[in-house]
């Protein structure tokens, strides 16, 4: 499993002209699923996103979690984070998962944030809908996490 984190200070998302998530301070999180990634997996990277210290402190130090600065996060299943672009001029997407199994664990990462979090703070794209994702990225401030 694989996220591409973009801490914002506002991060939204829309479907057809229609608003279906927005944030304030927080975590873009764009997730990707490939074939061997397990329950045990979804979870790891959930408490790694809640935990994971990129916000500043008071020193200016990135020392504090999403937890610590009360933020939000913004989830976005994202199955191009598996592109193969090694070869020829179109990316490959073989090592992304199919949808019934890269749904159930993008969902089990949500429903973790929201329990860690809390539901109000979780906001979510739609699995395999076409998005218009808008962000602030913060700093910016743009990591890889792996699971």
């Amino acid at each position: 499993m694989k996220a591409w984190i973009q801490r914002v200070t506002e991060a939204s998302v829309t479907i057809d002209g229609e608003a279906v998530a927005a944030i304030g301070r927080g975590l873009l999180v764009l997730l990707g699923v490939t074939h061997a990634d397990t329950a045990a997996a979804a979870d790891e990277i959930a408490d790694r996103l809640v935990t994971l210290r990129i916000f500043e402190d008071a020193n200016g130090k990135t020392n504090l979690s999403l937890q610590d600065v009360g933020g939000s996060a913004l989830v976005v299943s994202q199955f191009t984070l598996y592109a193969d672009t090694a070869h020829g001029r179109r990316p490959g997407f073989s090592a992304a998962a199919r949808p019934e199994l890269a749904r159930p664990l993008y969902e089990r990462v949500v429903a973790r944030l929201r329990e860690t979090l809390g539901a109000s703070r979780v906001g979510t794209g739609r699995f395999g809908a076409d998005m218009k994702v808008r962000l602030v990225n913060d700093g910016p401030f743009s990591v890889e996490l792996l699971a």
